[in-house]
């Protein structure tokens, strides 16, 4: 028998959610973790880390980058990944190509870099003065930035630690060329990462991932489609409700393992339990939308809207900011009102201190 619609919400809560350990390990089972700069109240890779890390307090990630086996890198979206699922990537071939004279430029810069270990933007800029160029959205920003951005992408830089939220860049060491018959173990290995963090996903949702893995592997786009075609052959797949949902192999979604604890939760709308909206939309039956980028006046949830999750169910949402050194948590309900019972209270309360923590406003 296929898995109900119930015990699917429980498998994607209770395998996400799991058992708080190290930050290393956290990382490790997720597989990756995205970023994002938003600080409401902090940045997206802490607020999905701090359910998942014991003891986890906002900044961690970027203060033990250095000394951890991890890279900041693209994948389905821009994150962190242990250098084991990096090195799956590489050497990327951007889809732009660059002229001769950008590659010089890169050059150049690529030796500057190897010759001071490490090296902030500002002292790229301040050595090469490569002006103003027009950003992705119209904007104006400094050449040396969008340089840096493109060696980076290209793996000739790596991101060696960052000073207030800016990266500092280091020489990657170059890496021999993919052979032909590895593409396809590769991209498999890449995938089962993507459903490792998503599980369970639509079918649709899937497609929808494998095709933002084109931002991680764009040499590698026209073998995607027969990728998850395999994909699709390997992983656990049932019909629920009129749609294709799909796990890892080996998973029992219908397990009675999968029980969601009794905790409140404040996700960060990146955490994997809620980014995929067509998921949750499916798994709760409400429409939920990231609302930082829609004009104020057009927001219905708020400007960073995080689900408020308790057991398996999202029963609402709250806006939380940090007003004269104390947090101020703004919570609606889809209901139109909290639940009644004393657990709920209770639980909250605590996953309000638990943030209080996190953010250093408790001491």
């Amino acid at each position: 028998m296929p898995p109900t619609l119930d015990q699917l919400r429980r498998y994607a809560v209770a395998r996400s959610l799991f058992k708080p350990t190290t930050l290393m390990r956290a990382i490790e089972k997720l597989g990756f973790v995205q970023a994002d700069p938003i600080r409401a109240p902090a940045r997206a890779q802490d607020l999905t880390l701090r359910h998942r890390v014991r003891d986890y307090r906002a900044g961690e990630l970027e203060r033990r980058y250095a000394r951890l086996p991890l890279e900041e890198d693209f994948f389905v979206n821009y994150g962190f990944l242990p250098r084991a699922h990096q090195a799956l990537m590489h050497p990327r071939q951007a889809r732009m190509a660059w002229t001769p004279a950008r590659w010089k430029q890169a050059q150049a810069v690529r030796e500057f870099v190897a010759g001071r270990g490490v090296a902030h933007p500002r002292e790229v800029e301040a050595h090469f003065a490569h002006g103003k160029t027009t950003n992705w959205f119209g904007g104006s920003s400094n050449a040396s930035t969008q340089l840096l951005d493109g060696m980076h992408y290209r793996g000739l830089l790596r991101v060696a630690r960052r000073e207030g939220g800016t990266r500092v860049y280091a020489v990657r060491e170059d890496v021999a060329p993919v052979q032909a018959d590895e593409v396809d173990a590769r991209l498999d290995a890449l995938i089962d990462l993507v459903v490792g963090k998503y599980a369970p996903l639509p079918a649709a949702s899937l497609r929808q991932l494998v095709g933002y893995l084109g931002n991680g592997v764009p040499q590698w786009r026209d073998a995607c489609r027969p990728a998850l075609l395999r994909a699709r052959q390997r992983l656990q797949c049932a019909r629920v409700d009129g749609v294709d949902w799909l796990w890892p192999e080996g998973e029992r979604a219908e397990s009675r393992r999968w029980q969601p604890d009794e905790q409140v939760r404040l996700l960060t709308p990146f955490d994997p339990v809620v980014w995929d909206r067509r998921r949750f939309e499916l798994l709760w039956g409400w429409t939920y939308r990231f609302e930082a980028y829609t004009p104020a006046a057009k927001r219905r949830l708020g400007y960073y809207a995080m689900p408020l999750l308790w057991r398996e169910q999202v029963i609402g949402w709250g806006n939380l900011s940090v007003v004269a050194g104390a947090l101020d948590a703004q919570l609606r309900y889809v209901a139109g009102r909290p639940p009644k019972e004393a657990a709920f209270r209770i639980a909250l309360e605590e996953e309000l201190e638990r943030m209080r923590v996190f953010l250093g406003l408790a001491d």
